[in-house]
């Protein structure tokens, strides 16, 4: 009988200590149920591209993405992807991986983003440590920036060299998508028709490279913004055009000062939800 009282007793225990721990994060599905770390592991390995929507300055992003990184490359031969390096740095890229060149060198010879370090270094170095290739996705800057100021047509006028490095002209465009109509939206009509499809080039590049280089078998991981990818729409669907019969997932993050339940706004943002606390610290 004492036994069982101190088994009684130990239990209730750790259920109050369980229960008095703060959480970070919880995982919830499109639907805004509780998901486990593992089931969802054990989902994104059926998958062939699984698009990870991040907030760029939020730490439990980043290290997710590398702990999802390292879990699937234990189930599937994997293939990395990110928006945060621009096509035209491919080169480069491959020179760090293949351990031609220093991280310093990547620093003088690709345009990294100022949180490189801290955000997107482990994941990089972790593709270099298991031989993973990293593809380059993003369109250049300076062409996004040409699109939001004279259009797609703009992009007609480059050499046949820099057309290598966004998605083949001309591209789709749907000026009616949710996402490029809150954008819109927010920018309370400055910026112009052209914004959003400043937007769109970044999508359809991305969605390019990333079925470019896809291979049957493997499993394709895309680091984007979440806007780039919630609600299905944006890389997605551009992905969704071109091969539909392929078998996608996405992942986004949303903040909330109550992380215990999901809001109704942030259902449906996409086949996982990473729900963090809003006052967690922030990478910049």
């Amino acid at each position: 009988m004492k036994k069982y009282l101190l088994l009684i007793v130990l239990l209730t225990v750790t259920f109050i200590s369980s229960a008095q721990q703060k959480a970070a994060y919880i995982l919830y599905n499109s639907e805004g149920k509780k998901v486990s770390y593992k089931k969802m592991i054990k989902e994104l390995a059926q998958k062939d591209i699984v698009l990870f929507g991040e907030f760029h300055n939020n730490a439990i992003s980043h290290w997710l993405e590398l702990a999802v990184a390292k879990d699937l490359s234990e189930k599937r031969t994997l293939t990395f992807g990110a928006e945060m390096f621009e096509a035209d740095n491919q080169q480069a890229l491959n020179n760090y991986l293949a351990g031609k060149i220093s991280a310093k060198g990547l620093d003088s010879t690709a345009r990294l983003w100022s949180n490189y370090k801290t955000d997107y270094a482990p994941i990089v170095n972790f593709a270099k440590e298991k031989n993973v290739p990293f593809i380059a996705t993003n369109i250049p800057r300076r062409y996004a920036s040409l699109v939001s100021k004279k259009g797609f047509e703009a992009l007609d006028t480059l050499s046949a060299l820099e057309k290598t490095w966004m998605a083949a002209l001309p591209m789709d465009y749907d000026a009616n998508l949710p996402g490029y109509v809150k954008m819109v939206e927010m920018m309370g009509g400055h910026g112009g028709a052209n914004m959003p499809k400043a937007q769109a080039s970044k999508d359809a590049t991305m969605a390019y490279f990333i079925l470019q280089n896809f291979k049957p078998g493997n499993l394709f991981i895309h680091y984007n913004g979440s806007f780039h990818s919630d609600n299905y729409d944006g890389i997605n669907w551009y992905l969704k055009r071109k091969q539909p019969d392929l078998k996608y997932a996405t992942i986004t993050t949303v903040s909330q000062k109550n992380i215990k339940e999901l809001l109704a706004e942030n259902k449906g943002k996409a086949d996982y939800i990473i729900c963090v606390d809003e006052d967690m610290t922030n990478t910049y």
